[in-house]
């Protein structure tokens, strides 16, 4: 018969690899700089402003040589014009009606199940697993806060249960993985496998000293108007990477492109 030492023994050594496995995990990814020059180009890539060292490029794009590379994905909600892509897994209200973001024209995801958030997952680590083989060193999945336009539809806990797939698969293969707005739920970062902070108008909206209590100085600061680029600058611009940028992050040349830093 088998002593009690000797079958904890292996249970031991086990945990022991596990927590090795965990930590080679962890020191293969890598953050973002911080209060480092940033520029936001999900709109379309081009040659990065002088200084830039951060830059965020769309998940089609290729990343820019010798910066640090974010992959955008839209992983909690489809593009425009995409709906035929995604069948039933686009969140529908009770008439059977196709769940929209009304600002940008995007279906909503449906996070409610677990089958339906694995699904949703495969599509969009597909992405992630691009963004790595490009070389890009962050993933920023945008419209994690799609649950507050779902007609209450969807939950927080719905979305922090899929976003956890997300960060494991980003980790899984490298990549340091961004909280995209969504500042009611910074604080369960560490939970949710979060590395840093990609925050829009976080100075407009008086966000940024909670972003800051959650990730320290890893936030990534995008305003939109004058104004939110005064306010970040005097409250943050020593210590985070902050870029003001037109809405439609457009690329130089365009009528309506801004790009302004502190």
């Amino acid at each position: 018969m088998m002593s009690s030492r000797a079958r904890v023994l292996p249970l031991v050594v086990a945990v022991v690899a596990a927590l090795f496995v965990t930590s080679d995990a962890v020191a293969a990814t890598t953050l973002p700089p911080v209060h480092a020059k940033f520029d936001y180009q999900i709109g379309g890539a081009y040659t990065p402003p002088s200084g830039v060292r951060v830059v965020s490029r769309d998940h089609s794009a290729q990343p820019a040589a010798g910066l640090y590379n974010i992959c955008y994905v839209n992983a909690f909600q489809a593009q425009p014009n995409t709906e035929s892509e995604w069948g039933d897994l686009l969140l529908r209200d009770s008439a059977g009606k196709i769940v929209y973001d009304v600002d940008w024209g995007e279906a909503l995801l449906d996070i409610r199940t677990a089958d339906k958030r694995q699904r949703i997952a495969a599509k969009v680590n597909g992405w992630v697993d691009s963004c790595a083989s490009k070389g890009f060193q962050g993933v920023e999945p945008d419209n994690y806060d799609s649950y507050s336009r779902s007609n209450n539809l969807l939950t927080t806990s719905q979305a922090q249960t899929y976003i956890k797939l997300l960060s494991a698969h980003a980790h899984g293969v490298g990549l340091a993985i961004a909280q995209k707005n969504t500042v009611e739920l910074a604080g369960n970062r560490v939970a949710n496998g979060l590395d840093f902070a990609v925050a829009e108008e976080c100075a407009d909206w008086d966000e940024c000293g909670d972003f800051v209590s959650a990730f320290g100085n890893n936030v990534i600061v995008i305003e939109y108007s004058a104004a939110g680029l005064r306010a970040a600058c005097s409250g943050w611009g020593s210590s985070l990477s902050i870029v003001r940028r037109d809405v439609d992050v457009s690329t130089p040349g365009s009528s309506g492109y801004v790009y302004k830093t502190c």
